[in-house]
């Protein structure tokens, strides 16, 4: 299971479980083919919902050490490091 989408990337993907190898296989069409479409659809709707929240999550720490930039205009006077400069 992801942490980020909630399911494991098999079912985000096909929208079911995957199998474990001992559950006996139908020998018969499957008919809930758009049974199948719509929880794909609901799971992919989970998947970017718990995303989008995650992302948010992730911004509002980021955003707690950043900083506002000071907007220098033309003629402003700052003061600058020679540091850096070889002479």
């Amino acid at each position: 299971m992801h942490t980020g989408i909630r399911v494991s990337f098999f079912e985000a993907n096909s929208g079911q479980s995957p199998r474990i190898g001992f559950e006996l296989r139908k020998k018969r069409r499957y008919k809930g083919a758009e049974n199948l479409m719509e929880r794909m659809r609901e799971v992919q709707e989970k998947a970017n919902t718990a995303l989008a929240m995650a992302q948010e999550d992730i911004k509002k720490y980021a955003d707690r050490h950043r900083t506002e930039v000071v907007e220098y205009k033309v003629g402003d006077l700052v003061l600058l490091s020679t540091k850096d400069l070889k002479w």
